[in-house]
């Protein structure tokens, strides 16, 4: 996927000035898709140039005039062109995963610090993310499909729904990463307690 689609997508859901799509990238986007203020207002200026996006300049009062962004049906056309492309499975590079291996031709011990550190962001990035399903999603039933009358983020029902798909999948990394690293930190305990 290209930076493009991702700011497409996020466009399509709500127009705005790139400041603002900065910040939706690290409330929401950012959970699967990363990228910094200057790539974002990089491509923006691309896509602008691909007729891609169209842009309005929007008074404001004390400050000076913002750019708005919205979709284009040149942009629409090329987001819907991708979205029937088939994609590759992503390979995983993991860092730790090759450290924890490493650590049989080392100190076992020495390892458990980094993973406990690691335990700890993801425990941290799961509550973020279930913050976020209580926030944008509260009026999901037990299944986690969204109440009908629920207000949040994002057009269509269809679009809400499948937002909400997208965060439950990053909640259940989250819950398994928290996991297998549970089980990564009793394996180092109990090697080092045989040294």
């Amino acid at each position: 996927m290209a930076l493009e689609h991702a700011i497409l997508v996020s466009l399509l859901e709500k127009p705005g000035s790139g400041y603002e799509l900065a910040r939706r990238f690290e409330r929401s986007i950012g959970h699967f898709w990363t990228a910094t203020h200057q790539q974002i207002y990089r491509v923006l200026k691309r896509m602008e140039a691909d007729g891609w996006v169209d842009v309005r300049d929007v008074p404001q009062q004390g400050r000076p005039d913002k750019k708005e962004y919205a979709v284009s049906a040149s942009g629409l056309s090329a987001l819907a062109e991708w979205l029937h492309e088939p994609v590759q499975p992503e390979s995983v590079r993991h860092d730790l995963a090759v450290k924890v291996r490493g650590a049989a031709f080392d100190d076992p011990a020495a390892l458990i610090g980094e993973v406990e550190r690691h335990r700890r962001m993801h425990r941290d990035r799961l509550a973020h993310y279930l913050e976020g399903e209580r926030r944008d999603f509260g009026g999901s039933d037990a299944a986690g499909t969204p109440d009908s009358g629920a207000s949040g983020p994002g057009g269509s029902d269809a679009g809400r729904e499948l937002q909400h798909a997208v965060l439950r999948g990053g909640i259940a990394y989250e819950r398994m990463m928290i996991a297998w690293l549970g089980d990564v930190l009793d394996t180092l305990h109990r090697l080092a307690s045989r040294r």
